[in-house]
């Protein structure tokens, strides 16, 4: 390169140098000095044109809790859905109204196989769909997913996969003909977030962590370029090999900062939105902002809940659950899990749907929101136990329970210690422990408590938890409340689900529900009395998040049903980055 830069600068000194020896050997007079002429436009060196600084969207967002496995009640957050959008491709998506509708940049079909022997959904996948290695989405993520959303423990919504009994692909991969055992008329709610089998089936670690450092490939607008949680960053650029429309932003920031930041990012520009859980003093200082930023309620796919477990020694009498439930002051609940923020609103009466949800009707019995010591004392006394010392007794031993939070949720362990509070109020002994959310949803609370198994009976008396919303609800209400059943291929038993609750006499009516013989709302109204009469669970809140948007970005929405704003991600207009470096 040096050469090449000095070589023309060569032959002008030559020729120079001759022009002076020709002019000394001549009695010619000196050619007069022609004046210089200004340049012409043709003549002047342009400067290399500059590039356009990449568009960007910066979001603040909450804590980075957890890893990003969509399928998982431990990496259940807004971090994971927020990914999943961006990244994941699903068969069906929500449509404005709500309903489900097949999204035309994945599928060319999905639809009912007439006369076939058993309940057969055909898909087909398009032939340009591939992932961002260059791999195609195939049969094989749909094996993959099925594998795993039936029989691994601590997932979200198994119960219509485990009504599947075949997934065999066709045509190269690009036809998938799903199988199973029953008619299942909630198949639209299956096979969204598909994940790249060709990385994750061999992978060294398990499912409950394969995804903890984000996803190994993308099939949607949206790629991860760089994750730093100790910044607690995510950059994602524009997925170049993603068949459908390119996004319109080149880069999306997610950027995990305090309220307290969050409100002073957006006063400043550094934030062009922000999607969190605030409380109530964060809402009052975004107010504040006035037209500067608009603010949108978004609610979240999850209502929680303290489970009161069946299989514990300790609550394995009624009349001690509903004791519990008797001392707790559900107000406070809520106030520690919400901080007086958005998801206050939504408080949850009922045991399958969300209050945000289609259908959704307070199904509660009318439960004190009090405490009620003499409810407390009455029914503890029913079940054997006196007070001694500040203390309930039975036996000699005293009422001591267990309350277990993920400790990636900081909302989950200040309703775990707001509870403990309360109970020791009443004399009730309670301690609060903060497994990881692979432990306690994938081992504690999904144990066989008939088998003996470690990590199941006795270890965890209540948990505070999420209960998925947004699917189908007869597969909530199996998945939430249902026994396991059995897979035929391996007569193994499936996990139980999270209460540790099984009622055979329910059980009929449940399947019924699922297999369609029986309409949701009937079933809801025979299963759900039994499920407050037995206290399986105090429902509290369905989760929610603000929406605080400036005026710089367009294409912004709150998302059909509850999908969220991620899933509008491809359609953002942000502003020029200050700089094209991450």
């Amino acid at each position: 390169m040096s050469l090449g830069r000095r070589r023309p600068l060569a032959a002008v000194c030559l020729l120079v140098t001759t022009v002076s020896v020709v002019a000394a050997c001549t009695n010619a007079p000196p050619p007069p000095l022609v004046p210089p002429q200004p340049p012409t436009q043709s003549s002047t060196t342009s400067a290399p044109p500059t590039q356009p600084m990449p568009v960007e969207v910066v979001v603040g967002v909450d804590e980075l809790e957890g890893g990003f496995n969509p399928h998982t009640l431990a990496d259940l957050s807004p971090t994971s859905s927020a990914l999943a959008s961006l990244m994941l491709p699903s068969v069906f998506r929500p449509a404005p109204d709500g309903n489900l509708q097949l999204d035309g940049t994945l599928m060319e079909s999905a639809e009912v196989v007439p006369d076939a022997e058993k309940f057969t959904v055909r898909y087909r996948i398009r032939r340009e769909a591939n992932w961002s290695d260059g791999a195609p989405i195939a049969a094989e993520d749909f094996v993959y997913l099925w594998e795993q959303l039936r029989s691994q423990p601590g997932v979200a919504d198994p119960a219509g996969y485990q009504l599947i009994d075949d997934v065999a692909s066709r045509q190269g991969g690009k036809t998938v003909d799903v199988t199973f055992a029953k008619p299942f008329p909630g198949w639209q709610t299956l096979f969204n977030n598909l994940l790249p089998a060709h990385l994750l089936r061999d992978a060294p670690r398990g499912w409950a962590t394969v995804l903890d450092d984000g996803y190994p490939a993308s099939g949607g607008p949206f790629a991860i370029r760089q994750i730093d949680l100790d910044r607690g960053e995510i950059i994602l650029e524009r997925n170049d090999r993603y068949w459908g429309p390119p996004a319109q932003s080149d880069r999306i920031v997610l950027r995990a900062i305090d309220r307290a930041r969050q409100v002073e990012a957006l006063r400043s520009g550094d934030s062009h939105l922000a999607v969190f859980g605030a409380d109530r003093g964060t809402m009052q200082a975004l107010q504040d902002l006035g037209d500067a930023v608009q603010l949108i309620t978004v609610p979240r796919p999850a209502t929680m809940e303290v489970l009161l477990r069946h299989d514990s020694r300790a609550l394995a009498d009624v009349k001690v659950r509903r004791a519990v439930l008797a001392a707790l002051d559900r107000p406070a609940l809520i106030e520690a899990g919400t901080g007086g923020g958005p998801a206050a609103q939504l408080q949850a009466h009922a045991q399958v749907l969300a209050p945000s949800e289609r259908g959704y009707t307070p199904t509660e019995p009318g439960l004190p929101n009090g405490p009620d010591p003499a409810q407390v004392d009455r029914l503890l006394n029913e079940a054997g136990y006196h007070r001694s010392g500040g203390e309930w007794l039975r036996d000699g031993r005293p009422l001591n329970l267990v309350i277990a939070a993920p400790f990636e949720h900081e909302s989950y362990i200040r309703i775990a210690e707001a509870a403990a509070r309360q109970l020791r109020d009443q004399g009730i002994q309670a301690t609060v422990v903060t497994p990881t959310g692979d432990q306690l949803f994938g081992e504690m609370l999904s144990a066989n408590p008939q088998s003996g198994e470690s990590g199941g009976s006795g270890s965890v008396d209540m948990a505070i938890a999420p209960r998925p919303a947004g699917g189908d609800p007869a597969a909530m209400l199996a998945s939430s409340y249902g026994c396991p059943g059995v897979a035929k291929d391996s007569e193994k038993p499936f996990p139980y689900n999270d209460a540790g609750f099984c009622d055979q006499l329910l059980q009929p009516t449940i399947d019924a529900a699922l297999t369609g013989q029986v309409p949701f709302s009937e079933a809801s109204a025979a299963v759900e009395p039994v499920l407050w009469r037995d206290a399986v669970a105090l429902p509290l809140y369905q989760q929610a998040q603000v929406m605080a948007l400036r005026r710089e970005v367009t294409g912004v929405e709150a998302g059909n049903g509850l999908a969220g704003p991620f899933s509008t991600a491809a359609r953002w207009v942000g502003t020029p980055a200050d700089s094209d470096g991450y």
